[in-house]
């Protein structure tokens, strides 16, 4: 089977490196290079990194609906799409006799979007994984040819899941490729009355409300880490938050620091507390909560707002 793989960030490059050694890849398409960091340095994706070193011939579109034609012509039976970033046209889902299958990073029809890991964890679930879907018109509301599941630990973070459910997409959208190829495709309707829909996760997102439930405030830190990073502040400060876990009820004011010891920043909660053990003051670098302590960065009684 000749494929066309389309995906962008890290979180894509997994199942390339594993459909390379499965199936025939004509091109990768991706997004096109963007500025990165302070400086604006012009970056490619990963995806492109990772398929130029494969030697696979590599198309950034910047919009894959102006060129049909081009697909067109390389002939190939399907295209796989993983956190590609771009919505599919119905002329360009016409180009492949086989179909269009997309890698979803949730448990459709729970979390449709743009951030579909940390709204998992935001959520407060414990059970996550990959769904392979075939690509409609309507955002992520394919009718579903398998799905992988995983647990989501206590503490973990984006960051982490991320990788856990990039090498799980590589496994699925594998085994796809061989039910694909034999014609085995059963699929599975979507339960449209239990969707669920996420946004893409803005800076401002990551606010730390204090005022909030401790199992909200947890899950807020862990899903926005590594980025865009929950933060708060004391006397003007920002300090981001990387990891947190639900701790025991203490006293005092919503984000009075409680304790700071090497197990982590004990902070009160509307309801509750959370113990923080990862942390960023500014112009520093990431800290674990045995070198808060040991630096008195922070005591018991600080505020965080």
């Amino acid at each position: 089977m000749k494929i066309i793989y389309a995906g962008t960030p890290q979180f894509a490059v997994a199942p390339l490196e594993a459909l390379i050694k499965k199936v025939e890849i004509a091109a990768v398409i991706t997004q096109e290079d963007r500025p990165f960091g302070r400086r604006g340095v012009l970056t490619p994706p990963p995806v492109k990194v990772c398929a130029q070193a494969a030697g696979i011939p590599v198309f950034q579109f910047a919009k894959i609906r102006d060129h049909v034609e081009e697909l067109k012509a390389i002939g190939a039976d399907a295209m796989f799409t993983c956190a590609y970033g771009q919505l599919l046209t119905k002329e360009v889902l016409s180009v492949f006799p086989l179909g269009v299958w997309n890698a979803h990073a949730s448990l459709l029809p729970l979390h449709r979007g743009a951030s579909p890991v940390q709204s998992a964890i935001l959520a407060g679930e414990r059970t996550t994984g990959v769904t392979i879907m075939k690509t409609e018109l309507a955002l992520d509301s394919g009718d579903i040819l398998l799905v992988k599941r995983c647990g989501i630990a206590d503490g973990e973070t984006c960051g982490e899941l991320s990788e856990r459910l990039s090498a799980l997409s590589a496994e699925a959208l594998c085994e796809a490729a061989d039910m694909i190829e034999r014609g085995d495709t059963n699929l599975l309707l979507q339960d449209e009355s239990a969707a669920t829909f996420c946004k893409k996760i803005k800076k401002e997102d990551a606010k730390v409300d204090f005022g909030a439930p401790a199992s909200k405030v947890c899950a807020l830190i862990n899903a926005m880490s590594p980025s865009p990073a929950a933060h708060c502040s004391m006397h003007g400060s920002q300090i981001n938050l990387y990891r947190a876990y639900v701790a025991e009820d203490c006293g005092g004011k919503c984000g009075e620091v409680a304790d700071v010891s090497k197990k982590g920043i004990i902070i009160k909660c509307g309801e509750g507390a959370v113990r923080v053990t990862e942390a960023q003051f500014a112009g520093g670098k990431r800290l674990s909560a045995a070198d808060i302590s040991n630096g008195r960065k922070l005591s018991a009684g600080d505020i965080l707002e």
